[in-house]
């Protein structure tokens, strides 16, 4: 079975909703209704109620009111919906007076004599026919001192009347109104999701080929909204890393290539014609020496690979800088020599980190400073400590770099100068291994330099925070 569309959902719960809340509303206003028409008829009742008990203080006996009932009579002509009664207490067989034709059956007359008090009370009654009535009693004083039971019953059919019509109303209108909530709740959703829509559509338009299309925010919902920044941030990053990818597998295609070109042409120039056992072996020295870069580049890329991985940092650990550093100068001692380049090492810090990775940074940032470095100077390294980061910096005086190289020396396949590094066995990832590997630790790899000045290189670690 298809699920629902979420509109058709969201409509449903609206209309659901918006139905029990009417159901609710109108519930509330007939209980109401009949509570305000309840306190009404109480009100009524309690000042005719006054107005008969201060006539009856004209009366000496209970016989002047069976006699004399003009004045009674008069409090409740014009009321057709009233009945005044009053009874001897000595003698409930028949009423000293009675005005009016509703509440007519003697046994509830009777039954509310006797509960009848010197307080106002207020009881619900109804007839043989289902007439409902509302009789107030009360037992009023004479002159002469003996107190007579009053009745004063109110015929509701009214009020009876003006319920049932609301409730017919009520019940009319509620189906209508039930289907307008539904229609208004749809159109609603409707107008509420159109901006999802749009979703799909800049959804179904991107592909790797294409990744420029980009959610406009402007009238959109707050929560929508940021969505859609959050989808437009996430499309940017696919776009870079789209972009970073097939330059570098442009790039990589362009690095092998020429020795994969050197490779076949020195071959077929060898082969077009026999040649000497020594002729055959400086062509295979050459073709080693080809295939020795092509294995550091395959080296170099599988390292950027794993430095790449998320679990990469599991291995980490406290590291003294200043201990692998002098393990590094070490290695290059003897081409640092040859060069008559001094080395010096500055400084100690600890920090947390892969060590092998570590070595490698700091490998190639030394052996870059040495394939710069003028015969004679030094090149050092610095490791500084602040209250915020950890740096070891590489220095060595040479030619320098110019600015419009600087952002793009720790990209993949980027060189200074081409001919050069490639001549002097670079693959050009040196710098973006470092990157990687500063990247993987939480720091940076930084450059500074100006031509003619001195060029430093600085890997910048997160404090280490050693636990005790």
């Amino acid at each position: 079975m298809k699920p629902a569309s979420l509109s058709l959902r969201l409509g449903l719960t609206v209309s659901i909703l918006g139905a029990l809340l009417v159901v609710f509303l109108a519930i509330l206003a007939y209980f109401a209704l009949t509570h305000e028409l309840n306190a009404l008829s109480r009100d009524s009742l309690e000042k005719k109620m006054a107005q008969v008990e201060h006539s009856l203080s004209l009366y000496v006996d209970a016989n002047e009111v069976s006699g004399k009932p003009h004045i009674l009579l008069d409090q409740v002509m014009g009321h057709d919906n009233l009945t005044l009664t009053i009874y001897d207490r000595g003698n409930l067989r028949s009423p000293l007076l009675k005005s009016g034709t509703g509440l007519t059956d003697p046994r509830i007359e009777l039954k509310a004599v006797r509960a009848t008090t010197d307080q106002l009370t207020y009881t619900d009654s109804a007839d043989a026919e289902g007439a409902k009535f509302l009789t107030a009693s009360k037992l009023i004083r004479l002159k002469d001192g003996s107190n007579v039971p009053v009745l004063l019953s109110m015929d509701n059919a009214h009020d009876q009347a003006l319920l049932s019509a609301y409730l017919r109303s009520t019940l009319m209108a509620l189906p209508l109104l039930l289907v307008f909530i539904g229609l208004t709740a749809w159109g609603a959703v409707q107008r509420g999701l159109a901006p999802l829509r749009e979703f799909r559509k800049v959804a179904a338009r991107v592909t790797t080929q294409d990744l420029d299309h980009r959610l406009s925010v402007v009238n959109m919902p707050q929560e929508l909204s940021e969505l859609a920044q959050g989808i437009n941030v996430m499309l940017d990053r696919l776009d870079s890393g789209v972009q970073q990818l097939s330059q570098f597998s442009d790039d990589l295609a362009h690095e092998l290539r020429t020795p994969i070109n050197n490779l076949m042409g020195k071959a077929q120039v060898t082969l077009s014609r026999e040649r000497s056992v020594e002729d055959y072996k400086d062509v295979l020295v050459s073709c080693t020496e080809e295939l020795e870069r092509v294995a550091r580049i395959v080296s170099d890329m599988l390292f950027l690979a794993q430095a790449s991985q998320p679990m990469a940092h599991a291995s980490f650990e406290p590291i003294a800088l200043e201990d692998e550093a002098f393990r590094v100068t070490d290695l290059f001692s003897l081409s640092a020599q040859e060069k008559q380049i001094h080395l010096k090492v500055v400084g100690s810090a600890r920090v947390s980190g892969d060590r092998l990775m570590i070595q490698r940074a700091i490998s190639n940032l030394l052996s870059n400073a040495l394939r710069h470095c003028p015969p004679g100077k030094t090149v050092s390294l610095f490791i500084e400590q602040s209250p915020t980061q950890v740096a070891l910096r590489v220095s060595n005086p040479g030619a320098g770099i110019e600015a419009q190289h600087l952002p793009h020396l720790f990209d993949r396949f980027y060189r200074v100068d081409s001919s050069r590094t490639r001549s002097q066995g670079s693959t050009g990832l040196g710098l973006a291994i470092v990157r990687s590997i500063m990247s993987l630790h939480s720091g940076t790899a930084q450059v500074q330099s100006r031509p003619g000045a001195m060029t430093v290189f600085s890997l910048v670690f997160p404090v280490f925070a050693e636990r005790h």
